[in-house]
């Protein structure tokens, strides 16, 4: 059974940034970022391989990175925030070999961190 625990959400101006931290207990090959926004499907925002591959929503491209250290906990640098960026985010780890986009491929969820950017 994965951990996770989310951190680093807060409150930004618009044109912010924040970087969200997801402690793992243990390493899982495919981890991931997800958000939803009130009244909104959760969505994928980022994936991360053990291979170093990596994958964006078009959304947030160019503007968000995601990262690992020690190859179990995951990491998401946020720039230049919007306020269609305002959602609860989410870390989640799978125990297939290639991330997905499909929530139902996560076994493991994070109780989310809320990220709230005003204009």
């Amino acid at each position: 059974q994965v951990q996770l625990r989310e951190s680093g959400g807060g409150s930004v101006q618009a044109g912010g940034s924040l970087r969200l931290s997801c402690a793992a207990s243990e390493y899982s090959y495919c981890m991931a970022w997800f958000r939803q926004a009130p009244g909104k499907e959760r969505e994928g925002v980022a994936t991360h391989q053990g291979n170093g591959r990596t994958t964006y929503a078009d959304s947030v491209k160019g503007r968000f990175t995601i990262s690992r250290d020690n190859a179990k906990n995951l990491f998401l640098q946020m720039y230049s925030l919007k306020p269609e960026d305002t959602a609860m985010y989410y870390c989640a780890a799978s125990s297939w070999v290639d991330c997905t986009w499909y929530r139902s491929d996560y076994n493991y969820w994070g109780q989310g961190t809320q990220v709230t950017v005003s204009s």
